[in-house]
């Protein structure tokens, strides 16, 4: 994370606050790991790194603490959340739940157009799965479930789902490393818009339901084999 990370944000939201600012810039650098599990937030340290005050940093740094990314540890300060397993048995508990109603909307809802679309980012992810490029690959990943979100209908849900989504965002990229998980990917993608073409809200729901709990697994095994190293 760099004063370049703070500029992006800038130039995306340019009218935001300072101080919500470097919260976006803080949470999009907790999300994708360049700030780790347990790590110290030195206020100074950060204000140096982005090129601002402590006050900015101190706010959001509060901000964090309420979405719980950060935790204030006594005579420590502030540090990034640990995510323990208990807490990502929740958010994909979860997750299934709103997935599975954002599927059933989808059979209801989805028109000719967005289902060309959804085939067209379905292929997409098996090209970026050859590429081997895993910054391609996540954002391909993300479009194919963007789509299929927004063919819900309902933004609320959307929301919902991109914050459960974000909250996962750490272990996307390692559980994209895995060839053999890039492969069963691309399947899963390819079965998911049979069934929402087909209007088959059971089997989207039970595709969906796999899909999630075979990530689950994977990441649960990886967290359990930090904890042994």
């Amino acid at each position: 994370m760099a004063k370049d990370d703070l500029t992006s944000i800038m130039t995306e939201y340019p009218y935001m606050p300072l101080r919500d600012v470097v919260f976006h810039t803080l949470r999009r650098a907790i999300m994708q790991g360049d700030l780790k599990p347990g790590e110290r937030l030195m206020e100074i340290k950060l204000a140096n790194r982005l090129g601002v005050s402590r006050t900015p940093i101190r706010e959001a740094i509060r901000m964090l603490e309420l979405e719980g990314l950060v935790t204030m540890v006594p005579r420590k300060g502030a540090q990034v959340a640990e995510i323990t397993e208990k807490d990502l048995k929740d958010v994909l508990e979860v997750r299934i739940g709103l997935e599975e109603l954002a599927v059933k909307f989808v059979c209801q809802r989805i028109d000719d157009r967005q289902l060309r679309e959804l085939q067209e980012a379905s292929r997409k992810f098996a090209e970026a799965v050859q590429s081997e490029d895993l910054t391609k690959l996540a954002e391909a990943d993300v479009n194919f479930h963007d789509l299929i979100y927004k063919a819900t209908g309902n933004e609320r849900l959307v929301q919902l789902l991109n914050n459960i989504r974000e909250q996962m965002y750490r272990y996307r990229v390692e559980y994209l490393k895995d060839e053999e998980v890039r492969s069963s990917l691309v399947e899963e993608h390819n079965r998911l818009w049979k069934a929402l073409k087909e209007r088959d809200a059971e089997q989207a729901a039970r595709i969906t339901q796999e899909h999630i709990e075979r990530q689950q697994a994977y990441i649960m095994e990886n967290i359990m084999m930090l904890r042994s190293n």
